[in-house]
């Protein structure tokens, strides 16, 4: 089953560690957790970009340690498809996460949702449509996805965003099969 993956982070800068992370499978089911940061992890950017800004001591009350999030990760994610938009950013945050938690940085491989969305597309389109046409179907279903997505923007929070990208891939998935069957006829 497909899962979609969202960190948050403290900040983008150098210094910068996940706070919170959350994933939506393809059924809807979803988890979510703040991240007590470890020790060490220290963000000297004077000025983050999210609702983060004063969360400090939430995070210390209410966040669960990085060795029980990234183990909870793993064992929910780690015989999944995770999908994620933001490659460079998430897989820091999540190798940050596994590392400080001992585990091995490679433990969850994740795959770029826009990767995913194309190959979506064409996998559905493939059965019913000649393979010239398919890479012309499939921008156009992933531009009319992008189109019905244009006016939502990012809540900055995990599991809203995670909830978004799966939105997006169902999207796809409706549009693609629409498609499909409009060629049929």
């Amino acid at each position: 089953m497909r899962a979609f993956l969202h960190f948050e982070a403290s900040s983008l800068g150098r210094h910068g560690f996940p706070i919170e992370v959350a994933w939506v499978f393809e059924n809807g089911t979803e988890e979510s957790h703040l991240i007590r940061p470890a020790a060490g992890w220290t963000d000297r950017n004077p000025a983050p970009r999210t609702w983060h800004a004063s969360s400090g001591d939430r995070l210390g009350i209410d966040g669960a340690p990085v060795e029980t999030v990234a183990h909870r990760l793993v064992e929910q994610l780690g015989d999944h498809d995770v999908f994620e938009s933001a490659p460079p950013w998430d897989g820091k945050w999540l190798r940050l996460l596994l590392r400080s938690a001992g585990l091995p940085r490679r433990a969850l491989r994740l795959i770029d949702n826009y990767v995913g969305l194309e190959e979506l597309a064409r996998a559905i389109l493939a059965p019913s449509l000649p393979s010239s046409v398919i890479p012309r179907a499939t921008r156009r279903i992933l531009a009319d996805a992008s189109a019905r997505f244009a006016g939502r923007s990012l809540a900055h929070r995990a599991l809203p965003d995670a909830r978004l990208e799966r939105e997006r891939w169902l999207a796809v998935s409706k549009l693609a099969h629409a498609f499909r069957v409009e060629a049929a006829l």
